[in-house]
């Protein structure tokens, strides 16, 4: 297999579409993990760069986003990471690297923890997971959750939620559509203590620039995660992995080969 191939999975009721590329008999396999409102196209130019250096890559669209079908019910992390553990049970992928950007980085940390018999090692980049302190606009809408309980609010219960995401939500809160109550489980959750358990080896690809997952969240995540290192690339933002591509593979490649 020398060009990318749609792969199309069925797993526990969902459909599931894939882009694989590369040799299939090739030494390492790569999962490619996108992030919030992206799908596999995000991931093309990580998967066909990598493809080309030997590996075989699998670039998913997580469910939900791109052509896969939306999950059942509202998921957490967790629910994500066990559909990529089936998935690679399905393709009897037994050992993986993992290369996960934002919201695909919030399922590797979990996959690294909780699924580490499929990985290899981990690639985070801009990857999201660590709880921000708490700021004036999250007192505002903690104390507007708490108000809504009050006798004849709650009335007003969708008025006021949908006037708090639209004046104090975030670009992927506004535009998560039927996944918005995916999106707000996802962003509760703390993952320090799944990156805490991470045995694997980890690489963290991060720009000093970045305004959605700051640098300080990686360096949180290189002092939790038992065995990681840090890269910085300066100037670039929340994209740098597409915005230093050369850069991004000629590491990645480096670091999967073990030197």
């Amino acid at each position: 297999m020398t060009i990318a191939e749609k792969w199309t999975t069925q797993i526990n009721g969902l459909t599931i579409t894939s882009e694989v590329s590369g040799s299939p008999d090739a030494t390492t396999t790569v999962i490619t993990l996108h992030g919030w409102g992206g799908g596999l196209r995000s991931m093309h130019g990580v998967a066909s760069g990598l493809a080309a250096r030997g590996y075989c890559v699998h670039n998913l669209d997580l469910p939900g986003f791109g052509d896969s079908t939306l999950p059942p019910e509202p998921w957490g992390v967790p629910d994500y990471a066990r559909l990529v553990s089936h998935y690679l049970t399905h393709h009897q992928l037994s050992k993986v690297n993992l290369v996960g950007h934002s919201f695909g980085g919030r399922i590797s940390l979990v996959m690294g923890a909780d699924h580490a018999a499929f990985i290899g090692k981990i690639v985070l980049t801009s990857s999201a997971g660590v709880l921000p302190p708490k700021t004036m606009r999250d007192s505002i809408v903690g104390f507007g959750k708490q108000a809504l309980k009050l006798p004849g609010l709650n009335a007003f219960e969708s008025q006021l939620r949908n006037w708090a995401k639209n004046q104090l939500g975030s670009e992927d809160y506004k535009n998560a559509g039927a996944l918005e109550p995916t999106f707000r489980k996802v962003i509760a959750e703390d993952l320090l203590p799944y990156a805490a358990r991470i045995t694997a080896p980890t690489l963290l690809i991060w720009g000093d620039a970045d305004q959605d997952t700051p640098l300080w969240q990686a360096q949180t995540l290189e002092k939790t995660i038992p065995d990681a290192g840090l890269v910085v690339f300066n100037g670039a933002t929340h994209f740098a992995y597409q915005e230093r591509l050369p850069d991004f593979l000629k590491i990645v490649d480096t670091f999967f080969a073990g030197q």
